[in-house]
This record gives structure tokens, C-alpha cells and sequence, in this order.
């Protein structure tokens, strides 16, 4: 074995070569899925829950660039839009919370199949649905080096309940997600780019240079370019994908640290600070932070969006120094922040973080009683629901592996729990300081994947070494296969109320086991 190889070996550990079993799988799945999600994606012919801000703001977006405010004078504007009339907007720019870039990728499906078409509602989200699966299976093929754990992620995520529930509905929740973990992928092929360029430039250096310099610069390093621009689109979306990028981050510096110690460079620390970590910071916060001003190129252009007008009609106030567009949307976002802030609503889907991963109080998106002879009931009472409940297998599996996962990164140094981690510190952390605001249990989405490679993680333990004894493995597999029978069978119990079927109120009960967790 020559000098590379033994490096590129130390710093990458095992790479599975299995090359078509390793797209077979994720891909198997993500057509499963994606039918799944596509299938009757335009019912409910509804606004569901929050559809009723984001699907017309996306209208909006393409209409006049802007989110612009539906007037208080128009009774029953949700009714009119779902009939035919999705111009229901005044000349006046709205107060949104959100930034613009999930707004435009809803709006892409009302562009392709029109605004008063349910199917264009819900179009994009579904596409990063489906997308998503496969890449949560290809990361984990990545990260566990086997096709088989990752086509089991792949599984997980085509029967699991909140991504199911939220790929089929025009929200935003979904979106962060999906770029976060873009961000994710870029930077888990990042890790191996840059390790088999270290390998190769620490293979030249003589035992001098290994001990007293600071090692070789590795590059441009685009796969980082990629995640910077990923984690604008996602804090571009909602700002709690700013926190992803704290998180990913300091993860992917981490990595160059283990990577320069592994190779034997004597200063790994300062190298990795001077030749990496610098450099890093720039790409990623830089590129971050200008992915997301562009993503509000709709507001600059406009003349209506709201406090578009803000710096002229104010001219003493706000940051002085900064150019009169950049002064308003400063403001703006000073609003935003207020109202973040003080959101305080005692609404009857409240959660606390520490509740969502038992899948303690899901949120209802929808719900109607039709009676005997309405929408095809034939008994007295039913019911028609959409609730974004997790499929409770892998989430309480999930609540167990995230304890094993912080074990195995801080006692047995394993860098997939770390980077597992990684995932929940910036998706799922953060919401606890902010446990007295109102909000929901269906933010969960937006940390998912890691919540999935948690379970993938303790399942690849449960399925042993490639060294244990075929019993030993057998017995895993068994567990194993059972684990995914029964995900399969919670997924097809939920699917009415995932789906709005028209049940029997009684079987709706039946899988309302929730409120009593509250």
C-alpha cells in the first residue's frame, strides 16, 4: 500500500463500491414516495391551514413580485381564491414574516400549472419532497458507507408521516428543510473531496514539513461555495435556517481539524484555523449573506412592497449610514423581528419543543365532519382530516438514538453521531430558549433528516460489524426488518388522516391517541 493510499484510507475509512445498489435503493424508494405524494395532490381543493398565507403570497410574488396585502374589505377572501379568483389583493404592500424565497418556490408551481390550480399549489413542495428522500439516502450511504442502511433512510423517509403530511401542502416548513440538508450534502462530499486532496499533498511533504509547518491549503473548496448559497435559500425562507449555518459550520471546520490531526501534521490546529477555518467562515457567511439579500430582488424592484417607501418618508431615522433601499429593508426587518418576538398566542396547537420528538401534540391542518349522504360518508358522522403526526415508530426510536448518538460523538469520537448532532443543534436546539412563543410541533420537519440518520445510525448497530458472525447479523437483520414492517404498517393505520379520507368519525378517534399526551 503506497504512502496515498494509507492516508486516504486513515482519513476516509471504509467507501462501499457497490456503485449501482447504492442509487438502486434511494432511487427505489424515492418513486415510491414521490407517487405517494403526488397522488391526488390537489385534494383538498382548500386552502390547508397556512396555505392560506403562503400559496397567495406565492400569487402574489408572480403578479407583482410582492407579498401585497389582502384588504380587509374583501369578505371571504380564502373562498374567492379557491373558486377562481386569485387576484385578491390591494395596492397596498403586507407585513410578512417570512423572507420571499419559499414564497417564489411555491409560486414556480402556480407559474406551471396556474394560480387557481391546487395541483400548482402544492407542485414544488412535492418535488423537494420527493427529492429529499433520495438525498437523505445517498447522505446516508455517505456517511454509514453501506447501500443497505442507505436505502433503509431512504425507506424511513418515504413512510414517514410529517414528511408526507408537508410534502403534500404549500408550506414553508418543508422548503427550509430541504435546502438546509442540500447544505448537508454539499458538505459531506466537501469532507471527502478535501481528505483525498490532504492525503495526496500530505503523501509529497517530508517528515520536515509534517512537523513544522502548517500543513497545505486544499483549495477552492466549491462544495462549500454550494452549501453557503444552500443555507441562503434556507434562511431566505425562514430565518431559522440561519442557525443551520452556526451549526454546519463549525461542523465542517471540526471535520479539517480531525482530518490535519489524522494525517500527522504536527500544527493541525493553527492550520486548519489560518488555512481552513478563515476561509471557510468568508465563503460560507459571505456567500449566506448575499444569497439572501438577493432572494429579496422582488422588493428592491418594487415600488408597493411594505416600508418599500420607508427610508424617504423618513429621512432621520433608521441606519443613517446605509444607502436609502438597504435603510427600509433594514426596518422592515426590525419589524419582523417584533413581531417574532411577541408572538405570544394562546393557540390551540401550541406545543413544546420537548414534546415534539414523542409526537406529543401534532397540528391539525385540516379538518371537516361531513354527515351521513355528504362527500361519500355512509354513517351518521364522519370526519375528514389532514394532521401532521410523525410516524411514531422511527420519532420514538428517534427520541432514544439522539441519546446514543450524543454518546457515541462525545465518548467514541465517531463523526457521523457528531455530524448527526450537528443537524439537531441547528434545526432543533434553538427552539428551546423560544418555548414560550407560539409554536408548533410540524417545525419538526425542517430537522427531520437528522432525526432519520439518528435511526439509521442504531440500526446499524443493531445489524453489527461486517467482522460479527453471520447469527449475529441475522439477528440483527431480523430486527431490523421488523422495525421497517411495522414503520410500513403505523404509515398505512395514519394514511386516512394524513390523506383526508372520509372515515367514520369513530375511526378518526381511534387515531386521535395524542391530546391526552398534551
Amino acid at each position: 500500500m503506497t504512502r496515498v493510499d494509507e492516508l486516504r484510507a486513515r482519513l476516509l475509512g471504509f467507501r462501499p463500491t457497490d456503485t449501482l445498489w447504492g442509487w438502486l435503493g434511494p432511487l427505489f424508494f424515492a418513486a415510491v414516495g414521490g407517487v405517494l405524494r403526488f397522488w391526488s395532490l390537489d385534494r383538498p381543493h382548500q386552502l390547508v391551514f397556512d396555505e392560506t398565507y403562503y400559496v397567495k403570497q406565492g400569487v402574489s410574488m408572480l403578479e407583482y413580485g410582492v407579498e401585497m396585502r389582502v384588504p380587509d374589505t374583501i369578505k371571504k377572501p380564502d373562498e374567492l381564491f379557491t373558486r377562481g379568483t386569485p387576484d385578491v389583493f390591494g395596492t397596498e404592500g403586507d407585513l410578512v414574516v417570512h423572507p420571499p424565497v419559499g414564497k417564489w418556490v411555491i409560486a414556480v408551481g402556480e407559474q406551471i400549472f396556474g394560480q387557481t390550480s391546487s395541483w400548482g399549489w402544492r407542485f414544488s413542495v412535492a418535488v423537494l419532497g420527493t427529492l429529499s428522500i433520495l438525498m437523505i439516502g445517498r447522505a446516508a450511504r455517505r456517511m454509514f458507507g453501506s447501500s443497505l442502511l442507505g436505502t433503509i433512510a431512504a425507506f424511513l423517509v418515504a413512510f414517514e408521516g410529517h414528511h408526507f403530511v408537508q410534502s403534500r401542502t404549500g408550506l414553508l416548513d418543508l422548503i427550509v428543510m430541504f435546502w438546509a440538508l442540500a447544505a448537508f450534502c454539499a458538505l459531506l462530499i466537501d469532507r471527502d473531496r478535501s481528505r483525498e486532496i490532504l492525503a495526496e499533498k500530505v503523501a509529497g511533504m517530508s517528515v520536515r514539513q509534517l512537523a513544522t509547518g502548517l500543513g497545505p491549503w486544499l483549495g477552492w473548496r466549491p462544495w462549500r461555495w454550494v452549501a453557503g448559497i444552500c443555507l441562503g435559500l434556507a434562511a431566505g425562507t425562514k430565518w431559522s435556517g440561519l442557525f443551520f449555518l452556526v451549526a454546519f459550520g463549525l461542523m465542517t471546520v471540526w471535520w479539517d481539524l480531525g482530518a490535519r490531526r489524522a494525517a500527522g501534521l504536527r500544527h493541525w490546529f493553527w492550520g486548519t484555523i489560518t488555512r481552513d477555518g478563515l476561509w471557510a467562515a468568508l465563503v460560507m457567511c459571505g456567500l449566506t449573506a448575499i444569497t439572501y439579500v438577493t432572494s429579496w430582488v422582488g422588493w428592491f424592484r418594487s415600488d408597493g412592497g411594505y416600508d418599500r417607501q420607508w427610508a424617504e418618508l423618513n429621512p432621520g431615522k433608521g441606519v443613517q449610514w446605509l444607502p436609502p433601499a438597504f435603510r427600509s429593508l433594514w426596518q422592515y426587518h426590525t419589524e419582523i423581528y417584533a413581531f417574532h418576538r411577541n408572538l405570544h398566542d394562546d393557540h390551540p396547537y401550541k406545543t413544546n419543543p420537548w414534546s415534539w420528538v414523542i409526537q406529543g401534540r401534532p397540528t391539525s391542518f385540516f379538518y371537516e365532519g361531513p354527515k351521513r349522504g355528504e362527500d361519500g360518508c355512509t354513517v351518521a358522522q364522519c370526519s375528514k382530516a389532514i394532521t401532521s403526526l410523525g410516524t411514531v415508530s422511527i420519532w420514538w426510536l428517534g427520541a432514544i438514538a439522539i441519546f446514543v448518538c450524543l454518546y457515541y460523538w462525545l465518548f467514541r469520537r465517531d463523526w457521523r453521531a457528531g455530524a448527526i448532532v450537528a443537524g439537531l443543534v441547528g434545526g432543533y436546539l434553538p427552539w428551546f430558549p423560544l418555548a414560550e412563543r407560539t409554536i408548533y410541533s410540524f417545525y419538526t420537519v425542517a430537522f427531520e433528516p437528522w432525526v432519520i440518520f439518528a435511526v439509521v445510525f442504531v440500526l446499524g448497530l443493531v445489524l453489527g460489524k461486517r467482522t460479527d458472525s453471520w447469527r449475529r447479523r441475522e439477528l440483527g437483520l431480523y430486527a431490523v426488518g421488523a422495525f421497517c414492517l411495522l414503520t410500513l404498517a403505523l404509515f398505512a393505520f395514519f394514511w386516512p388522516i394524513y390523506t383526508a379520507q372520509v372515515i367514520p368519525q369513530s375511526q378518526w378517534s381511534l387515531r386521535m391517541w395524542f391530546p391526552s399526551w398534551v
